[in-house]
């Protein structure tokens, strides 16, 4: 799984800084389109999971969770964040597993790392076929508005063991989002790594059309910001999914 070697290097920082805040941020997103539909104590996948820290949440609430991920690393540090869920490693463009989830969720654009219209379509034919029927599947996706607004400029994290650089860019000819980061940890004198993280634009078209390619007839999008009142959501969608 070579395409996964740069989310390895940062799942140390992704753990600290990222994880837990978003995945508190779209919890409320969460009960109102998909966890209030789900019976108690349903099976939940959690796709593309990272560091666990949602699976944590889920887990805390009584559901049956497994967190699926492509990142041996990602998944050390959800393991220890949430040892009573089940973690896999598998890529989201091809995994199978039983036909038992009442429910799957992608969180925090993460299908946007998918760099491909086709291996997007694959994803959701491999979702599809782990719900159980009247299942539920939401996940949410940068759009144009947002790699417009958001992905530019650069930031910043100092502390006294690392630092954190990062450099956001997006290409509309490409429809490329990508954002470079320099790390710094003392550990044996400062140690530098430096990786690319890539995300692909799509639009509402070429995804409802890879949802009606893997089988999903019924679909609803909302805007992040206006519809779900998700604060710093500007560019961002969810995407309700059913398999009838």
């Amino acid at each position: 799984m070579e395409r996964y070697a740069a989310y390895d290097r940062f799942a140390r920082i992704y753990n600290q800084y990222w994880g837990d805040d978003f995945s508190q941020r779209a919890l409320p997103i969460l009960d109102r389109l998909i966890l209030s539909h789900l019976p108690a104590g349903a099976h939940v996948l959690d796709l593309c999971c990272g560091t666990g820290q949602l699976a944590r949440a889920l887990t805390a609430r009584g559901y049956s969770v497994t967190g699926l991920d492509g990142s041996e690393a990602m998944l050390r540090f959800a393991r220890e964040n949430t040892p009573a869920a089940e973690f896999i490693l598998a890529d989201a463009r091809d995994f199978s597993l039983p036909s038992a989830y009442h429910g799957v969720v992608s969180t925090f654009d993460s299908l946007n790392h998918i760099l491909r219209p086709d291996e997007l379509t694959s994803a959701f034919c491999c979702v599809r076929a782990a719900l159980a029927d009247g299942g539920l599947f939401v996940f949410d996706l940068n759009m144009e508005e947002g790699y417009q607004t958001r992905w530019r400029g650069s930031f910043g994290i100092v502390e006294a063991n690392h630092v954190v650089v990062a450099r956001s860019s997006y290409r509309p000819d490409e429809r490329i989002g990508q954002m470079d980061f320099t790390l710094f940890f003392l550990e044996d004198g400062w140690q530098r790594t430096d990786f690319t993280l890539t995300q692909r634009c799509y639009s509402e078209a070429e995804v409802t059309s890879a949802l009606a390619a893997a089988g999903f007839a019924e679909f609803q999008m909302y805007d992040a910001q206006r519809d779900l009142e998700l604060a710093g959501g500007v560019g961002r969608a969810f995407f309700v999914c059913h398999k009838r």
